[in-house]
């Protein structure tokens, strides 16, 4: 997100942090799509990253991008960190490795949201090319050692930074050389959220197998086909995962705020600084018994913000994020919102999806979130295969598009946007399956060509 909450309302029970998750139900008629995308910058003169500071750096960028577009710039300190559209709600912000981030504005369609991206990226464009950078749509960061990764002056970063390197052993990896695509969607009512929730959390697999899309790191093959969702499984035990509990009878707003609670904080936020409280307990923030800060209690941007530093496959604040696909290339960041849209925006695609989630056990959902980052579509299940349960589920989300009906300019459905999912799913083969035939075969070893290939 480009910008941390900044609201002093006070919390002082439990009862309110539930009711902030609650507020997100809306009538189907006002249910929206948000699309964020990320992308790895790089010089195209010899493909090295790009540094913030600098004439020709991230923050000269974003600088420009200010001055060409009219956002509201959001500032860390005297450096800029991201901008935020006043009118329309979208915003950009960076990653900690200088990924930059699209944060699109809620939108009704599918087509609106490839308009908004073919926008972003002119824009961008415009921007970029002057300074000689280019931008990179994979998964993981294909050649830059962790070292040679630059590093972006947000505080919340650092005091991340410094706290990944006690739970996991990948967590920098995870915050520093890697890019994904998601999609935020709308729930109805407590009910709907639920069923939204399981369904997204069992089929996440089947979305991380058709994305996978980060098979390099450091210029070689890394024996993974989706090495950003193997990163997250070694990220933080405490904040991620598969959230087995969502399952569970009598899952709801509150079990959610009660795991939530559970997650340690990362940082307190008071005015323009942030407090290194990681590790610490949102229930002392609560009874104002941090020991860094003692007395200070939670105020409604500490839930909201503590709701951002949460990092499971999908993720619940006022809407729910699909969290499970690498990065890619222009076509499949609206191929993304349209696979879930069509499976989650349409009742009769909703129950078809449910119908063949609803009787795997939390052993085998979990079996097939470690799988997939290694075997995809190939990973076995039961009595078949992944790609099986791909082509069934993209049969499904295809028919819920075409019900759904939300067309423009002469079309009267947003099913095109699936197409290239769905020769990836009749083919088995992913695209970092074609990027490692390409690496062994006309780029002859050399990853330098996916930053022409690749590129936006």
């Amino acid at each position: 997100m480009a910008r941390d909450l900044d609201d002093s309302t006070p919390l002082e029970t439990r009862d309110e942090l539930i009711a902030y998750l609650e507020s997100g139900c809306k009538p189907a008629s006002a249910f929206r799509i948000g699309t964020e995308h990320e992308k790895f910058g790089f010089y195209e003169a010899d493909c090295s990253p790009v540094p913030y500071e600098g004439e020709r750096g991230i923050g000269a960028l974003l600088h420009n991008m200010q001055v060409l577009l009219g956002w509201e710039p959001v500032m860390d300190g005297e450096d800029i960190i991201g901008l935020v559209d006043p009118t329309h709600g979208g915003a950009i912000s960076l990653e900690p490795g200088g990924q930059f981030e699209l944060s699109g504005a809620p939108l009704h369609s599918i087509h609106q949201t490839c308009r908004e991206v073919n926008s972003h990226l002119a824009q961008l464009r415009e921007v970029a090319e002057p300074l000689g950078i280019g931008f990179l749509g994979l998964g993981f960061s294909p050649k830059w050692t962790r070292a040679e990764t630059p590093r972006m002056p947000k505080q919340r970063y650092n005091i991340m930074t410094a706290y990944m390197q006690k739970v996991g052993t990948m967590g920098l990896d995870m915050m520093y050389r890697t890019c994904t695509v998601q999609v935020n969607l709308d729930f109805a009512s407590e009910a709907d959220m639920i069923k939204k929730m399981r369904v997204g959390l069992a089929l996440q697999p089947i979305a991380t197998s058709l994305f996978a899309n980060s098979p390099f790191k450091e210029g070689e093959p890394n024996g993974f086909l989706s090495l950003r969702s193997e990163v997250w499984k070694h990220t933080d035990a405490d904040r991620t995962g598969m959230l087995p509990f969502v399952f569970d009878d009598g899952f709801g707003f509150e079990a959610y705020a009660d795991y939530a609670l559970n997650v340690p904080l990362y940082f307190v936020k008071r005015g323009e600084t942030y407090h290194d409280v990681a590790g610490d307990s949102f229930r002392d923030l609560m009874d104002g018994k941090l020991a860094k800060l003692p007395g200070v209690r939670a105020t409604q941007s500490d839930w909201v913000n503590h709701l951002t530093t949460i990092f499971p496959e999908v993720r619940l604040k006022k809407f729910i994020e699909m969290r499970g696909a690498d990065g890619g290339p222009w076509g499949r960041l609206c191929a993304l919102p349209a696979l879930w849209v069509g499976l989650m925006y349409d009742g009769t695609a909703l129950d078809a999806a449910w119908d063949i989630v609803k009787d795997w056990s939390a052993e085998e959902r979990e079996t097939l979130r470690d799988a997939v980052p290694t075997t995809a579509l190939k990973t076995p299940f039961r009595n078949r295969t992944v790609q099986d349960i791909a082509k069934e589920v993209m049969a499904i989300a295809h028919d819920g598009l075409k019900r759904r009906a939300a067309g423009y300019g002469g079309e009267n459905d947003e099913t095109r946007f699936l197409e290239e999912l769905c020769e990836i799913a009749e083919s088995g083969v992913t695209p970092a399956e074609r990027m490692l035939e390409e690496f062994q075969g006309p780029w002859k070893g050399d990853i330098d060509h996916a930053f022409e290939e690749y590129a936006y």
